[in-house]
């Protein structure tokens, strides 16, 4: 089957004169009221012109999250907590060794349509998965990234990557979640993004022979961020119009990276 979004996916520059875009990892997990809190003042605020956009990667604690998609019978096991995200999508779980990156963009200044910007996301995260050795792919009827299984049979993929996504006033919110090295048994309380067919499962980057740093998959997405949205900036910690959830690297180092 030929997934349309293959060929939507290419650069989403920003427009000319809009600030270059800030990049903050927090060191520490990040509890989601609070990351929901921070992220939804800083897209009201990029919205307004008073801050610009921003990348920022994080862990959670354990928890679970439900999209607008989420079917109540999608919760197996209430193992975690559970957060209303009023992201796009379905029930999905967060955890440490989860790179997540919430990622707050004008789109209305780079390219105003929403099945690119997924398809980019898409992008972004099967580029940063090759840098590794993994093939990352897309499915038609399936959200998120995918790698063939064979080893399990014949049919069989696992899901290691999942976007959820939302915008206000043009404004991106939430973003991706790619498997590093998370329990996987925690998947099991969940139906994962509601596909429950049992070719399909769920995987990580340890899962698959891959045992590498958060530290080395922060450097890589950073680099495959840029090829496709354009350069980015070290986030200023006393940036008055945003306060990240806890101490990030920009904190620790004092600069800017361009």
């Amino acid at each position: 089957m030929v997934n349309a979004r293959n060929e939507l996916a290419g650069n989403m520059m920003p427009a000319a004169g809009l600030a270059v875009a800030e990049w903050a990892v927090s060191r520490e997990p990040v509890a989601y009221e609070a990351a929901l809190a921070a992220m939804t003042a800083r897209a009201a605020a990029v919205a307004e012109g008073a801050a610009p956009e921003l990348v920022w990667l994080l862990e959670h604690p354990p928890l679970y999250t439900a999209g607008t998609g989420a079917q109540p019978g999608d919760l197996i096991e209430g193992r975690f907590p559970l957060h209303v995200a009023g992201r796009g999508g379905q029930l999905t779980y967060h955890g440490p060794g989860q790179r997540v990156a919430y990622a707050m963009l004008d789109l209305k200044r780079r390219t105003p349509d929403v099945r690119r910007y997924v398809a980019n996301l898409e992008e972004w995260l099967i580029r940063t998965l090759a840098a590794f050795g993994v093939r990352g792919e897309r499915r038609e009827d399936r959200v998120g990234v995918w790698v063939r299984r064979p080893d399990k049979g014949a049919t069989h993929e696992d899901k290691i990557a999942a976007i959820g996504i939302r915008l206000r006033r043009w404004v991106s919110l939430h973003g991706v979640a790619l498997n590093v090295a998370p329990d996987l048994a925690h998947f099991s309380g969940i139906v994962p993004c509601g596909v429950a067919d049992p070719r399909f499962g769920v995987t990580s980057l340890a899962d698959l022979g891959h045992p590498v740093t958060m530290a080395e998959v922060d450097t890589v997405m950073r680099r495959e961020f840029e090829g496709l949205f354009g350069p980015t900036v070290n986030a200023v910690p006393a940036d008055r119009t945003f306060a990240l959830a806890g101490p990030t690297e920009a904190d620790a180092s004092g600069g800017r990276r361009r």
